[in-house]
């Protein structure tokens, strides 16, 4: 049994994982783990789901190294994993917006300080309770799920980025190509939509949100690089955040006043369509744009989302 086994994806974060790789011999040696205590793999496309089941059960902490799409597929692997209780999930964030490090602790000092330095420091992190949920049973969430304006760009982007319209891989770049789709995509709006949900309480509401800018369902606080639109999110509490956005001022107030000290309190309290919820169904057109922790489910003939409660995984995190 491994002590850690890191899954390295090898083209996140214009390929720095690689960088990862090269120096893991050394960083862990100079920390006392000898050879034989950790395995490293780079993550392969037509593969990955093995190497993540095989990493599950022969190892004490599973690092996945990339972003949160990275992450977001071992989750969904874990899902049915019998050793899913045992196993601690690290991160080393390579992503675009590392929503998930966010919350973690872990961006900052990756920014401030170094990709080698996070790696050093999460090998002795202690951990913390985190909600998986399931989304139609067969996929994991635990960041966030949306449909509409914020889905109808980053599907954008990902298809910019495979045409090779985006030049550099630098997150820089990434952000500022998302801010050129806003411009391009700012007047979309969700064509259909009924959201059913359960409140804390047990009972179940439903609500016509045709016509609305966007629908974001949150585990965690942070979305899209970092704002957070979410009222009193917590991420071990068996408890979604729905917030429902009718129009384009509401979804750029959620957006840029949100982290704002109590300024961004109120307004998630009083103006936005917020909403608690224990589970949810959200119907829609089947050419809709969904977006899954970053990854887009857009073109895969969705026309109901259900998202319930799946299990609770054991997260490494700095400080708070």
């Amino acid at each position: 049994m491994f002590r850690f086994f890191f899954l390295i994806n090898p083209v996140s974060g214009g390929g720095q994982g690689k960088t990862i790789y090269e120096f893991l011999p050394e960083i862990m040696q100079s920390m006392g783990f000898n050879s034989t205590e950790w395995q490293a793999e780079f993550t392969e496309k037509e593969n990955f789901e093995t190497q993540i089941s095989k990493a599950i059960s022969t190892t004490e902490t599973l690092i996945a190294v990339g972003g949160d799409g990275t992450v977001s597929a071992v989750f969904s692997n874990m899902m049915h994993h019998p050793d899913k209780q045992r196993v601690k999930i690290g991160l080393v964030p390579l992503g675009t917006g590392n929503d998930l490090a966010r919350v973690l602790g872990l961006y900052k000092p990756f920014v401030e300080k170094g990709l080698l330095y996070l790696l050093r420091r999460l090998l002795l992190a202690s951990s913390r309770t985190f909600d998986i949920w399931e989304v139609n049973g067969n996929l994991a969430f635990a960041n966030y799920f949306s449909a509409g304006i914020d889905a109808r760009i980053a599907h954008d982007f990902n298809q910019d980025r495979k045409e090779g319209k985006i030049s550099s891989n630098s997150v820089i770049a990434n952000k500022m190509h998302y801010v050129k789709r806003f411009f391009a995509d700012r007047n979309y709006f969700l064509q259909n939509g009924k959201l059913s949900y359960t409140e804390v309480d047990g009972k179940t509401k439903t609500l016509d949100v045709s016509g609305f800018r966007t629908v974001i369902v949150g585990n965690i606080p942070s979305f899209a690089s970092g704002t957070n639109p979410f009222y009193c999110s917590d991420m071990s509490d068996k408890i979604l955040e729905i917030v429902c956005a009718p129009n384009l001022l509401a979804f750029l107030g959620a957006i840029a006043i949100g982290n704002i000290p109590f300024l961004g309190h109120l307004y998630k309290k009083y103006f936005l369509h917020s909403y608690k919820a224990t589970s949810l169904e959200l119907e829609v057109l089947s050419s809709e744009y969904l977006q899954l922790d970053g990854e887009d489910l857009t073109g895969q003939g969705v026309e109901k989302v259900s998202i319930r409660y799946g299990y609770q995984v054991q997260m490494l995190a700095l400080g708070g």
